[in-house]
């Protein structure tokens, strides 16, 4: 890949968005994987393959599965790409709401386990959970894969999904995104940025310091 010209970096990519069933319900259900019994794998797959296909065809360079709350789910997107024959590199990130689990109280391991069946799915992580989280489950997920693990906490604030707003609490700034991020990649994390509430100048944050401290 080339520079661009005038900058010293590659040029930026473009990873499109694939949120999860419990987002598009708008409810906060992306922060607790329960999506009631009639939800199964055919609805799922149901709910994504049109939107599957309309971001393959746009082009997208990456594919990014993000905010998946159980394990029903990350299946659904793993036989979409493969019934769908889909060539694009892709990620599938979770949230968390404990540290240790999926939302929906399933093992991270059981998650992973069905993930790191397919090929088609080039690295896994966490999105969207609170900052503090992410450098044990770096180590968790260091455990059950091999692929590459990508990470994009939120701020560390919380969101109220009965209210659909933020509440007050204590959140990261960029000077520690900046400190944390070296410390996520040291711990294995290959792709690092920031999901809801962070700015652009947290990403230009995290850019420095892992460009200082290369």
């Amino acid at each position: 890949m080339k520079a661009t010209p005038g900058h010293g970096y590659n040029r930026a990519l473009v990873a499109a968005s694939i949120g999860s069933y419990g987002a598009y319900l708008a409810d906060g259900s992306e922060y607790s994987g329960c999506y009631g019994p009639e939800v199964g794998l055919d609805k799922m797959k149901d709910f994504h393959r049109r939107r599957l296909q309309i971001l393959v065809e746009a082009g997208a360079d990456l594919l990014a599965f993000e905010t998946i709350p159980n394990k029903l789910e990350a299946q659904a997107c793993i036989e979409l790409l493969e019934e769908e024959k889909v060539q694009i590199p892709s990620w599938i990130c979770f949230s968390s709401v404990d540290g240790e689990n999926a939302p929906s109280g399933e093992s991270f391991k059981d998650c992973l386990d069905i993930i790191n069946k397919s090929d088609r799915v080039n690295a896994v992580g966490i999105n969207c959970a609170p900052p503090h989280f992410i450098e044990a489950l770096i180590r968790k997920f260091s455990e059950f894969t091999d692929k590459a693990i990508v990470v994009y906490p939120n701020s560390g604030e919380v969101w109220d999904g009965r209210a659909k707003r933020w509440l007050p609490s204590k959140c990261f700034n960029d000077d520690k995104f900046e400190s944390f991020a070296t410390r996520w990649r040291d711990h294995g994390a290959k792709l690092i940025g920031g999901c809801c509430r962070t700015t652009p100048s947290t990403i230009q944050a995290i850019s420095k310091a892992l460009k200082e401290r290369s």
